[in-house]
């Protein structure tokens, strides 16, 4: 279903993707941008990738902007996105789609230096947005924030460790701003997709058999896997004011795998 066809509904200012250089994050991006959402697309490597996505929504007659943003400090981000709310007015939309490239590997296996690098970089980029966004979410009188996380969190999928490690943190942190910001018409939800064709899952093909890719399949009760535009779909929904009374809610986006 087209995002420009089930008639999102979002008010003036500024909707953002961070983590907009991957696979999800740019179908977010351009669903909101078909949504009629001013939308900045952030990055901290994928600079073509992030302004390649801004470039063809433009060229479809939609805003957008890309934004190097560094997820290491909550000063720094604030910094950084102050001035660009000012300009495109009020921030009622933050999608977090960061994912890192992490290695497939079993619990007793982990390299702890990889460990807490990945914790530092999933996670704690995750509080610096938070911590930055949301006194501007404040302002702007009522806003959205939708988390990408995992499914793995409903089923554990062996080797994935270092993914839902982090993930789990950031649902915690999302149910923590439904609760505590729902006073200031802050909603905060989280999409938990399956393996999906496109983004990081092109880069784990490189590194498993194809037999291993079927089992795969076989244990999603679809039988096949997501695309990006269907978690997209479901991302822009729960940002938009069709699910304004929908609020701390995990939505596994999975094709059955958690079932």
């Amino acid at each position: 279903m087209k995002a420009s066809s089930i008639g999102h509904d979002f008010p003036a200012g500024m909707a953002l993707v961070v983590g907009a250089s991957g696979g999800i994050g740019q179908a977010i991006a351009r669903r909101l941008a078909a949504a009629g959402c001013t939308v900045v697309l952030t990055y901290r490597r994928g600079r073509v990738a992030a302004e390649a996505c801004a470039g063809s929504i433009r060229e479809a007659g939609g805003a957008a902007e890309s934004l190097h943003l560094p997820l290491d400090d909550p000063g720094t981000v604030e910094a950084a996105l102050r001035p660009v709310a000012e300009r495109l007015g009020a921030l009622h939309t933050v999608v977090y789609a960061v994912g890192a490239d992490i290695s497939m590997t079993y619990v007793a296996n982990i390299d702890p230096a990889e460990w807490r690098q990945t914790i530092d970089g999933d996670l704690h980029g995750f509080f610096s947005v938070t911590k930055a966004c949301l006194p501007l979410m404040r302002q702007a009188g009522g806003a959205s924030f939708v988390a990408i996380t995992t499914a793995g969190l409903d089923r554990h999928p062996p080797l994935d460790i270092l993914s839902t490690v982090p993930k789990a943190g950031i649902e915690a942190v999302i149910r923590g701003i439904a609760r505590e910001e729902g006073r200031f018409g802050i909603r905060a939800n989280s999409v938990a997709p399956g393996i999906v064709d496109g983004g990081l899952f092109d880069r784990l093909r490189e590194r498993v058999t194809p037999e291993f890719v079927e089992a795969m399949k076989r244990n999603t009760a679809l039988r096949r896997f997501g695309s990006l535009d269907e978690i997209a779909d479901v991302a822009v929904f729960l940002a938009s004011r069709q699910a304004g009374y929908v609020t701390g809610q995990h939505l596994a986006v999975d094709g059955g795998y958690s079932v």
